[in-house]
């Protein structure tokens, strides 16, 4: 019975290993460090801050955040903005007025108004790129060699390595396929990519004077990308070291009870 298993295993894994073959080369995802790794990680709220800067000057014209309140800027635990600087940041947001279903202002259609901080993000359609909300969620069990969640477990590799490799991993190759320019990246599954490298390093000027090469960039907006999918994710572990605290107490106590009340029977052996 074993070797039948282990046979099957072994087929199974030569085949998935065969299709990935197939699809393109071995992609590579970095092991960044994060503040919010481990049990008892937390996010970094300067580090969130500045992502929002670069998501805002540089990838919220083509990828919009539209499951996100633009008032959770203000939460603690996230980029914990003054409420101030959230309505100010709002008020410079101009979207087509489609009751709650609204977008990035297009001059053809619509009437204009200025979000305010009790609305999400606006949706962007017009560049036909995928909407960033939960990006990193849903990238967190990526596949090939790295994915199974075995990395993720362990390394605490997940969605935000996902996309700071992604964004640090062009080449600087390029061709032509059907009429669409591909650019080769290592971290990519099938190793091209449509989207043309967002970020080149020194894209933005952070007023903390916090380095601003490609690496921390893409470090930075993938840790704030990590918290627009899971904002709230200190919460859960926080719920999850009381509920294990407790699980264990209440296992010395049932373990204790369980002696004394049998101790007396035993002893008439």
């Amino acid at each position: 019975m074993f070797k039948k298993l282990a046979l099957a295993a072994g087929l199974t894994l030569g085949l998935v290993s065969g299709a990935y073959a197939a699809g393109g080369e071995e992609a590579h995802i970095e092991n960044f460090k994060f503040s919010f790794e481990g049990p008892f990680g937390a996010y970094d709220q300067n580090q969130l801050q500045r992502g929002l800067q670069i998501y805002t000057e540089v990838c919220s014209a083509c990828h919009g955040l539209r499951y996100v309140p633009i008032r959770t800027l203000a939460d603690e635990g996230g980029p914990a903005l003054p409420e101030d600087q959230v309505r100010a940041y709002a008020a410079n947001i101009t979207v087509l007025d489609e009751d709650a279903n609204y977008h990035l202002y297009d001059p053809e259609a619509g009437e204009l108004r200025a979000v305010t901080e009790t609305d999400h993000f606006p949706a962007v359609n017009s560049a036909g790129a995928p909407d960033l909300s939960l990006m990193a969620k849903g990238r967190a069990g990526f596949h090939g060699p790295y994915g199974l969640g075995i990395n993720q477990l362990f390394k605490g590799m997940g969605g935000a390595e996902y996309i700071a490799s992604l964004l640090t991993g062009y080449t600087g190759e390029e061709k032509e396929e059907a009429g669409t320019v591909l650019y080769e990246n290592t971290a990519f599954p099938g190793g091209w990519i449509s989207m043309a490298p967002p970020l080149y390093g020194e894209d933005v000027e952070f007023a903390d004077g916090h380095s601003n090469d490609l690496h921390h960039e893409a470090a930075d907006v993938a840790a704030f990308l990590m918290w627009t999918a899971e904002p709230k994710m200190m919460a859960r572990k926080q719920a999850g070291f009381v509920g294990v605290i407790f699980l264990t107490v209440l296992s010395v106590l049932l373990y204790l009870v369980n002696k004394r009340l049998w101790a007396p029977i035993k002893g008439k052996d």
